[in-house]
């Protein structure tokens, strides 16, 4: 690939790709990100001086912008990472999900069918579009097995149907116009840069102010856990040896319950940051009234992905979460940045 069109850049897995690409590859990046809360120029320091980081701010609705920035940079292949992808606020606001993640991703396709169409056979075939969704669309696993790429689609949540539908859309493309798309749908993601709304980071942040650490129910709700580095190097390898038309899932074979995972924080920081006040931050766990429809289990077989095109994780999770909370740890200042959207009048002139 010599130039990708990046949709959602200054988002939490976005940002880590944009950063990814620029020390493990000589890829061109065009970052199209709208700046909304979870979009932050701050997580993208050091990559806006980068003379192949080209940042635009703008929707992926609005098809003459994409169209142009296709053209403008004779774009190779589009890496399509903006959503909406909060669940508890896919509850309280669907809206804007099915117009970010499902209008959005129809426009997208679009703009990009348009571009490719005019394309030179030898660049048509060339070309890719990277669809990054989530394990989410599977719905809930019981205690045994994995979620496999020919898993029923079965979402329980706003979000969750949003991005299914935008999968289906996908799909359809591929289908019907023969545009070279893939799919791929990854389990929870932690790491730098992820908005303190979701669970590690959250967990951190309301730590270190000495706040309740909420869990829902009884905490025993399993999730499949991935370095997003690793999820980062997962989408290249989806792109240099992926099959068009093809569906990847992509897992850090790491399950943990979100109790197992907010005392393996409280254990980090009591052993890297000890409380000032004294005593373990495990005092601050209160459980609270479990979220409505709440998937108990979600994992994922990565096998057809390692087999076909000999990616494997890098980090453990003892590795990830360290490297993980001392990111937060020496980062507070950015954390405290974009839970307050002190940076949105810079980003107003952009």
């Amino acid at each position: 690939m010599q130039t990708l069109l990046v949709t959602g850049g200054a988002g939490f897995i976005g940002s880590n790709f944009v950063h990814y690409a620029l020390e493990n590859t000589d890829c061109r990046l065009v970052n199209l990100d709208k700046l909304t809360y979870a979009g932050s120029l701050s997580s993208l320091a050091g990559a806006l001086q980068s003379p192949r980081h080209i940042f635009v701010r703008g929707a992926i609705q609005d098809r003459a912008l994409v169209s142009r920035l296709l053209a403008q940079y004779q774009v190779d292949g589009v890496v399509h990472l903006a959503a909406e992808s909060h669940v508890d606020r896919s509850i309280e606001g669907p809206g804007e999900f099915i117009a970010t993640n499902i209008v959005g991703t129809f426009d997208l396709l679009e703009s990009v069918r348009g571009y490719w169409h005019g394309l030179p056979p030898d660049r048509q075939a060339a070309f890719r579009f990277l669809h990054v969704s989530t394990d989410e669309v599977y719905g809930s696993l019981g205690p045994d097995g994995y979620f496999s790429e020919t898993s029923r689609y079965a979402p329980n949540s706003p979000y969750a149907a949003s991005k299914a539908a935008a999968d289906f859309l996908v799909r359809a493309y591929f289908r019907t116009y023969g545009l070279p798309a893939l799919i791929t749908n990854c389990s929870n993601n932690y790491g730098p840069y992820q908005f303190p709304e979701k669970l590690i980071p959250l967990m951190l942040c309301n730590a270190l102010a000495g706040k309740p650490l909420t869990v829902y129910g009884d905490g025993g709700n399993i999730r499949d856990w991935l370095y997003v580095r690793d999820h980062c190097s997962a989408l290249f390898a989806v792109l240099t040896r992926g099959r068009p038309g093809e569906t990847y899932n992509v897992g850090g074979n790491t399950e943990r319950t979100n109790l197992q995972i907010v005392r393996c924080i409280c254990d980090l920081l009591d052993e890297l940051r000890p409380r000032h006040t004294g005593g373990s931050f495990h005092r601050l766990i209160t459980f609270v009234k479990d979220r409505p429809g709440h998937d108990w289990r979600y994992a994922v077989d990565a096998a057809k992905l390692c087999r076909e095109t000999g990616w494997a994780p890098r980090e453990s999770f003892a590795s990830g979460m360290n490297k993980t909370v001392w990111w937060y740890l020496e980062h507070q200042e950015w954390c405290e940045a974009v839970r307050a959207g002190s940076n949105r009048g810079e980003q107003a002139g952009v």
